[in-house]
This record gives structure tokens, C-alpha cells and sequence, in this order.
């Protein structure tokens, strides 16, 4: 099979000049440019930009010579792939039936009040978002909280703010690290 480049690329970097972009080049060819491939591109495209902007949803749709209205439609379709970029911290809240019934939503509700954002968004100074989740698939852990990563296990309000709280205090990463390296995406 001929070896392509990204977007016709032809072997040049992206015009963006962004590094990203050649670590998605690398998991296309290893994927062989199949369209099949869609989700899992989607889901490492989401791992190496931390969500998926327009921009990105096209270089991959014409990676894979897809039109773009299959690519935003799969991509809209799947709940957890995001369009805005994340916070430099994270709390997801499962509110599955067991988290719920054991607080999930008075976690959600105290971390909105402590921090001004609904879930599903973003504060204002990007330093976090709040997600829900209908399940993690942790029910004998209920209530359970994914705090940057990390799975919490029997949460409750009081003891998750602090934990944010904490994070927050924390430097901040402005300069995300890659999700991935070249040499791991091989």
C-alpha cells in the first residue's frame, strides 16, 4: 500500500507547525488509512489533542477519504468524545443508578457551588471541568469520582471538594504534555 500522508500532506509538517499532528500521522499509517479504523483514530486524535477541534475532525476525515459529514456524525454519536478543550483538571461524577442512590448528584451539585460551573463545563479560567458519566462500570465502589485520572472510591461531597480543591492548589500545566509520544504511537 502506498504510504500517504495526512490531509496530502506529502511528508511536509502540518502548516500549523503543531508536533500533534505527526503523532497522529503515525497512528493513521499504522491504522494503514483503513476506514474502519474511524473510532480508533477518533479516540487517539482525543488523546493526543485532549478533544477533538473542527480542525482536527477534518485532517482525519481526509486522512481516511471520508467524507466529513460520516466523521462528525460518529464522532457526535459517542458520548465520550468531547469538542471543547478540558480544564487542566478534571472530575468526572458517575451518576449510574448505585452512585446515584449513594450521592453521586450531591458531589456534582457542591462541586458546581464550589466552583461556578455546571456539569459539562468548564470554569471560566479553564483550570476545570465537571463531567457526569451514566456508568464507570464500578458499582461496588459507589459513589465513584475520576479526579484527574485517578479513580476515587466511596466519595461524598465534602471529602471530593477537598480533593479538587487540593488539585487546584496545585501549579497549573498550561503547557499540557503530549498524550502520547511518536515513539509510543509506533
Amino acid at each position: 500500500m502506498a504510504d500517504r500522508q495526512a490531509g496530502g500532506a506529502g511528508g511536509d509538517a502540518h502548516p500549523s507547525g503543531d508536533e500533534r499532528f505527526e503523532i497522529l500521522d503515525k497512528a493513521l499509517k499504522r491504522s494503514r488509512y483503513a476506514q474502519d479504523q474511524l473510532i480508533e483514530v477518533l479516540h487517539v486524535a482525543q488523546d493526543i489533542f485532549g478533544y477533538l477541534s473542527p480542525d482536527v475532525l477534518i485532517y482525519v476525515g481526509r486522512a481516511l477519504k471520508l467524507p466529513l459529514s460520516k466523521v462528525f456524525g460518529v464522532a457526535t454519536f459517542y458520548h465520550l468524545f468531547t469538542f471543547e478543550a478540558p480544564g487542566d483538571h478534571s472530575a468526572t461524577v458517575c451518576t449510574g443508578t448505585a452512585c446515584f442512590v449513594k450521592g453521586a448528584n450531591d458531589i456534582v451539585l457542591a462541586l458546581s457551588r464550589e466552583h461556578g460551573v455546571a456539569a459539562g463545563g468548564t470554569t471560566d479560567d479553564g483550570r476545570f471541568t465537571l463531567k457526569t458519566a451514566r456508568c464507570l462500570g464500578s458499582c461496588g465502589l459507589a459513589p465513584v469520582v475520576v479526579l484527574d485520572g485517578e479513580v476515587r472510591p466511596h466519595q461524598d461531597a465534602s471529602r471530593t471538594v477537598v480533593a479538587v480543591s487540593t488539585a487546584l492548589t496545585e501549579e497549573p500545566d498550561r503547557e499540557r504534555p503530549l498524550a502520547a509520544t511518536a515513539e509510543e504511537v509506533r
